[in-house]
């Protein structure tokens, strides 16, 4: 259980120093809720990935965690098509949705097939391929906050070393 509860830490801690904008306590509050959550919904992913991506949103002030600012994250993802358009804010995300999410929202390019096709299912893909997303996993597996907070920060960091 200890151990389970430091690395829980330890990812939260290298999330927010990965993130490169200012988090106020009320957004470290929100994930690390997201960190406990066995299943994410599109709302709360859709929040993250574009927090984390730095994409513009919102005519509010961004970058903040309440409630209002997941809802225009989400709409964004829904009007960029980067969601499936018939989703609701609470639906469960799947890997192969926040594959295309990530894809999309850090303009990630793909391989061949992900670059004719554009679909979440080849994202998905793509994400295996480059070691973003590994272990025992499938496109329409439930995502959990812990493995959403790794699979952002993998993502980051692989923007940091230039790597995507």
């Amino acid at each position: 259980m200890n151990k389970y509860f430091f690395l829980k830490k330890s990812i939260l801690f290298y999330f927010l120093m990965t993130v490169p904008v200012f988090l106020h306590s009320q957004t470290a509050l929100v994930i690390e809720e997201i960190l406990n959550m066995q299943e994410v919904s599109m709302q709360q992913a859709a929040w993250l990935v574009l927090e984390a991506a730095n994409t513009s949103y919102s005519a509010n002030i961004p970058y903040s965690a309440d409630t209002s600012s997941q809802i225009d994250a989400f709409r964004y993802a829904i009007e960029q098509n980067w969601l499936p358009g018939m989703a609701e804010g609470g639906d469960i995300i799947r890997f192969d949705q926040l594959s295309y999410l990530i894809m999309r929202a850090f303009d990630i390019r793909g391989g061949i097939f992900y670059s004719i096709f554009r679909n979440p299912h080849y994202a998905y893909r793509e994400l295996v391929y480059r070691n973003i997303i590994f272990g025992r996993t499938y496109p329409g597996m439930a995502v959990s906050g812990y493995t959403m907070l790794y699979v952002v920060n993998r993502v980051l960091s692989y923007r940091e070393a230039n790597l995507i």
